[in-house]
């Protein structure tokens, strides 16, 4: 598939901060912080551990109920133009869905009872579905297998997803315990972070098909760039960025030679190691940015929020787009895993038509 031939046709989303794609944008734009305390889960230091909790969910319902709560809400947005124009029913549709990876606190059965609840919400509407258990960059892979099935013509669309939540006790133990958790005092990590919960949805076709079943264009996709980095964040080793350099080169393929990337969305989230990993990648990049140092970070309104963060970039990305307050047409949209794999896409917005 050639750069720009993948269209986003829908959005959705669902964080701390907002309930839909466009409040959580607006909310995400204006600074507003979803962090608060945890009812009763203290940290190594006696305090509240702080968390951005989406606050509509109870706090004792688990895991797997969770990411339900939060993703069938955005599947339902980001679908609605394709119900909209009555393709719906007569569209081979995918779905590519990002989870957490395995870890304390995570349902060994998430992935099945989550596919069941979208079979149960949405009937027939998928014909294929593919899951990636990676977390941050799970929505890059994601997005390349949605890419390459338009592509091929063996599906017409594809919804790419993602959801996380960090809010279990067990996962929040295993946060603190990973020395992971930001905190305050001498006995907790300033270099931490919030942890989070969310999902974000896109819907993603090819431009033929678009045009076809009269879906309206939002912004288009470039080639994903994916990458494998070695030098894990828990390994004690200096990440040099060898991995996301890999992912940032081959998205990078899809500018034009006189284009610049005038925005960055990403998933940095205090931790020093995702700086690092990102200074010295556009140390060796610089070149094909507006100005790399001027990105988007919103793991300071809605938390860390893991495999979610990939579709809600690129609904940030999106929006910013519409509504002309990015910096220029062309965003990067990038994602690190602490298993390693590395992702980024660019993100295009579309140029208003004369009339």
């Amino acid at each position: 598939m050639t750069a720009a031939s993948l269209q986003i046709a829908g959005i959705g989303a669902c964080t701390p901060i907002g309930r839909n794609a466009w409040s959580s944008a607006a909310a995400a734009r204006a600074g507003i912080c979803g962090f608060g305390e945890h009812p009763f889960l203290m940290d190594s230091a006696g305090e509240p551990m702080r968390v951005a909790r989406a606050p509509w969910i109870g706090v004792d319902v688990d895991a797997q109920q969770r990411c339900a709560a939060m993703l069938l809400p955005a599947i339902d947005e980001a679908v609605r133009p394709l119900v909209a124009v009555g393709a719906a029913m007569h569209c081979r549709l995918g779905l590519a869905l990002a989870l957490p990876p395995p870890r304390a606190g995570r349902p060994a059965d998430l992935r099945d009872a989550l596919l069941a609840h979208i079979t149960r919400r949405h009937q027939e509407l998928f014909s294929a579905s593919r899951v990636f258990e990676i977390g941050h960059a799970g929505g890059h892979l994601a997005l390349e297998v949605a890419a390459r099935g338009c592509a091929s013509a063996s599906i017409d669309a594809c919804l790419v997803c993602g959801v996380d939540t960090y809010l279990a006790p067990e996962t929040l133990e295993w946060v603190e315990a990973s020395d992971q958790l930001h905190g305050g005092g001498v006995l907790n990590n300033p270099w931490g972070f919030i942890p989070g919960e969310a999902a974000g949805a896109l819907l993603v076709a090819s431009r033929e098909f678009a045009a076809q079943a009269g879906l309206t264009s939002l912004a288009s996709l470039g080639e994903p760039g994916l990458g494998l980095e070695t030098r894990l964040i828990k390994s004690g080793e200096v990440c040099i960025g060898d991995g996301l350099t890999q992912a940032f080169r081959q998205a990078l393929k899809s500018l034009d030679q006189d284009e610049l990337v005038h925005n960055v969305f990403c998933d940095m989230n205090g931790e020093t190691y995702r700086a690092d990993e990102y200074g010295f990648t556009v140390l060796r990049t610089k070149e094909r940015f507006r100005n790399a140092t001027d990105f988007v970070a919103p793991a300071d309104c809605w938390g860390d929020v893991g495999a979610a963060g990939m579709p809600l970039h690129i609904v940030l990305a999106v929006i910013s787009h519409l509504k002309n307050y990015g910096k220029g047409p062309v965003s990067m949209v990038w994602a690190s895993s602490e298993s390693g794999e590395r992702g980024a896409v660019l993100v295009r917005g579309i140029e208003p038509r004369d009339g």
